[in-house]
């Protein structure tokens, strides 16, 4: 069993720093990602000072099983040398120069290539930018540009799902449809974003099959398409599997029936893969060889460097590419960004690839995935387990007040937060999303890992149901 609060045999090995001094300056100046700020304001940060492997350890000592892989990313996992040697080398080599216009790099046009190889069909063209968030922006930006390059100027509008996450900036933020997302304190594009429901089959209405759901969201999409007009529409946006509005697996033939409307009515279909691509599903891409679909455009981010450095690839068709480089002296694709296609990323991408191919990290995942899968599903007996979904190692769980009637606890209740915390006790890190607990480690866990990952969620859920039943909340 791994070691969980009080171990202190790696100690010796910490940064020696003031961590007191740290917390109070984070406290103080640093705005966190989605940040609750009373509990923020109580509680503080923790400060984590290592990792290797699939573990990471705070300045107290404590070492953790790393169960969401940083953020569904590091999968290769922690403390790789092969990476820092490759970043180190191609910083002293040249650690940037522009991208803009006709200037290249050798790390940055050799990826382009590997990418090209590696993805679906003729996805032959990559744009490179810094985050998930920012691969949708420009994805979206893509597809303008090519609607008005073919002289579609009204096909501007796309489509999402509710429960869908996209990313955090303005249009990416209005793409997403996850309610946790969502604050009202925000203001969001709303003339030419939509979204249809959410193709979650835990949610779908008593007494219909899953079959009979999906035929209902796919009838839902076709509408909303005639309703805009198909005139209007430029692209529909899918994760393969929803990864922070829940990690929900559609029905099984959802997929491919909305790619078949979408080129029905002549619309894009944007597969967005931040989260799925290089490996977490088991495959480099997961839409052709897990879903069946060749998507016109694919957004990643993630994987593609498993965490070491900012990367984001928006990969997208021959066919794409031929209409917006059409001869035309007044074209400028005016997108860009000072770090695109930064030699240093790229270089780091091109190692973390080799890696899993390398390692054959994808077989693993392939291997090792389904024993995750059903060793997490023999957490259905406990009492507020409702529902234990995902695949491979996209995995969550989310907690019902009452699993025959899939009731919700309160949201001031906090569940998945109150498991994220007592998991930690037990020396495992899993990711609260209100209701639900994401469980997403690095691709090259153990099927023993796999065994105290889960043992350490199971106390940490027995421990939220005993506090629960001592408040009166069960």
């Amino acid at each position: 069993m791994f070691t969980g609060m009080g171990n202190q045999s790696e100690s010796n090995d910490m940064i020696t720093a003031d961590y007191n001094e740290v917390r109070l300056n984070d406290l103080n100046h640093f705005l966190h990602p989605y940040t609750h700020f009373d509990t923020f304001k109580k509680d503080g940060s923790a400060v984590m000072v290592k990792s290797e492997g699939v573990y990471v350890w705070d300045s107290n000592g404590n070492r953790y099983l790393d169960g969401i892989g940083g953020l569904w990313c590091v999968n290769i996992g922690h403390g790789r040398t092969e990476i820092a040697e490759a970043i180190a080398e191609q910083a002293r080599r040249m650690c940037y120069y522009t991208s803009f216009g006709a200037t290249t790099n050798i790390p940055a046009s050799n990826l382009a290539k590997k990418i090209a190889e590696l993805a679906p069909g003729f996805l032959n063209h990559v744009f490179f930018s810094l985050s998930g968030s920012e691969a949708i922006d420009v994805a979206m930006r893509l597809v303008h540009y090519y609607q008005g390059c073919r002289k579609k100027p009204y096909k501007k509008h796309f489509i999402s799902r509710k429960g869908a996450y996209h990313g955090a900036t303005l249009a990416a933020a209005s793409l997403t449809g996850a309610e946790s997302s969502r604050q009202p304190e925000f203001q969001y594009l709303t003339d030419f974003i939509h979204h249809v429901s959410n193709p979650n089959p835990y949610r779908r209405p008593d007494g219909m099959t899953e079959e009979e759901f999906c035929e209902v969201l796919i009838k839902e999409l076709e509408e909303k398409i005639l309703e805009l007009g198909p005139d209007n529409v430029a692209a529909f946006f899918a994760e393969p599997i929803m990864g922070a509005g829940g990690v929900i697996v559609p029905p099984r033939s959802y997929h491919r029936k909305t790619w078949e409307v979408c080129k029905k009515y002549d619309i894009l279909y944007i597969s967005d893969e931040v989260v799925t691509a290089f490996g977490r599903l088991g495959h480099m891409f997961a839409s052709k060889d897990v879903f069946d679909i060749q998507p016109d455009i694919i957004t990643s981010a993630k994987g593609l460097s498993s965490g070491y450095v900012p990367l984001a690839a928006t990969i997208f068709s021959d066919e794409i590419w031929d209409v917006i480089s059409a001869p035309n002296p007044d074209h400028l694709f005016a997108c860009g960004y000072t770090y695109s296609g930064h030699p240093v990323s790229c270089a780091a991408a091109l190692k973390n690839i080799e890696i899993l191919e390398r390692e054959k990290i994808c077989e693993h995942v392939r291997d090792v995935g389904p024993y995750l899968e059903e060793k997490l599903n023999t957490l259905r007996d406990l009492p507020i387990v409702g529902d234990v979904r995902g695949s491979h190692f996209m995995m969550g769980i989310e907690s019902v007040k009452n699993p025959e009637t899939k009731e919700f606890f309160q949201k001031e209740t906090m569940i998945g937060s109150r498991i994220a915390k007592k998991c930690q006790e037990f020396g495992l890190i899993v990711r609260p999303v209100g209701n639900f607990n994401v469980i997403s480690p690095p691709l090259i866990l153990k099927r023993n890992q796999i065994d105290d990952l889960v043992l350490a969620l199971r106390k940490g859920i027995e421990g939220v149901v005993n506090e629960l039943k001592k408040q009166g909340v069960m």
